[in-house]
Order: C-alpha cells, then structure tokens, then sequence
C-alpha cells in the first residue's frame, strides 16, 4: 500500500523540500527512533484519499498512526514545505508549456465542518451548519493556481481579488515570472463592477 501511494517520482520533488531532522541521538536518552518521512507522507494521503479520520488512521508497517501524521502535516504547513512543493510542480508545468495563461477560472465549494476551527461558519445553503468554503482560482486547463478556505458564509466576490494576489511567481521559462492570466472567468457570483476596475489595474 506505502508504495502505491507515494510515488519515487514525487516523493523526489518533496524529499529536499523537507526540513532536516537531527540525526543524532542522545546515547543514554535516545527515546523512540523518529518515523521516516516517507511514511509519514504516506499516511497523510492515505487520510486524504479515504477520508477516514485521524484518530481512526492505526499505526501499520506502511504509514505511523494518524496523530503522528496529522501532527507532521501541521508542522511542514507552518514551514511552508507544502506551497514550496506547489511552486515547483507550477515551475515544471510551466517549463514544459503546460499552463494555459489565457483565462483563468474562479469558483468555490462548501463542505461540511461539524467539528468547528477558526475557518468555519454557519452555511447558508446548508440550514445553517457550520462549514467551510474552498475558493479556487485554476488556468484554462483546470490546473490549480491559487487556493484559499475561509468560512462557509463569505460570500464569492469577496474573496476574488485575494485570489487572483495569491497566485505565485510562477518560474520554468527565461524572463521574469508570470503571475497574472489574460483574462478571469466567473458565474454570476462574481459579477461586480469594482472588481473588474481592479482587475483592470492588476492587468
């Protein structure tokens, strides 16, 4: 199972992301020996894919129990190892003329979040259960470039502008790096008359 969900060929990409551990152990006070990262990783998309929850995640030869993961996956998200990793698969995209600069698209979707955090709010469409909502700005092709969670009762418009901030200097190509689409595509949810002047001003 551990080889099927990491690949070599991302597990690569992500290895020098990491930030190194201390090999050295104390002699007398070693403690329990630090699981592989590997692993760990392995756990995390486990968890990801299945949607079963941390605490129910048991500790197997593939991966180590689910708060051990979920605690890593806490701690390389403060040490941004996961939006380094998201700019350079951005850089390899680019390199190889695989992002589609002309339009961009804007959406968002709520899901569910009954067990509460400072992301989550009474949903709408939903009867009022707390929720969150993902807002996600992709090139033509559907290729993520920007992602952003915030309640699940903040409204679409407000949050076009920080999307369209959001994307990064994408690099891969001689020149500087491109950050901004041709054009933006949304529904109606998006549709407002101060955003396209400032859409006008980002260019």
């Amino acid at each position: 199972m551990g080889t099927t969900l990491l690949s070599d060929d991302l597990w690569s990409r992500l290895e020098p992301l990491l930030p190194r551990t201390r090999k050295n152990r104390h002699v007398q006070h070693a403690g329990r020996k630090r699981t592989e990262p590997r692993k760990v990783i392995n756990g995390i998309l486990f968890v990801l894919r299945t949607g079963v929850p941390w605490r129910r995640l048991p500790a197997t030869t593939d991966f180590p129990s689910g708060y051990t993961c979920l605690r890593w996956l806490r701690r390389w998200h403060k040490a941004k190892v996961w939006q380094r990793l998201f700019e350079a698969l951005l850089a390899e995209l680019q390199k190889h003329h695989k992002i589609d600069w002309v339009r961009a698209l804007v959406d968002s979707s709520s899901l569910r979040a009954p067990c509460g955090g400072a992301k989550t709010g009474p949903n709408p469409t939903d009867r009022r259960k707390l929720g969150s909502k993902h807002h996600l700005l992709s090139d033509a092709q559907g290729i993520p470039l920007a992602v952003i969670l915030t309640k699940a009762n903040r409204h679409d418009v407000t949050q076009l502008l920080p999307l369209v901030d959001k994307i990064p200097p994408v690099r891969g190509k001689p020149g500087h790096p491109r950050c901004r689409p041709d054009q933006l595509q949304g529904d109606r949810a998006y549709d407002s008359q101060p955003h396209r002047e400032q859409l006008k001003k980002r260019g």
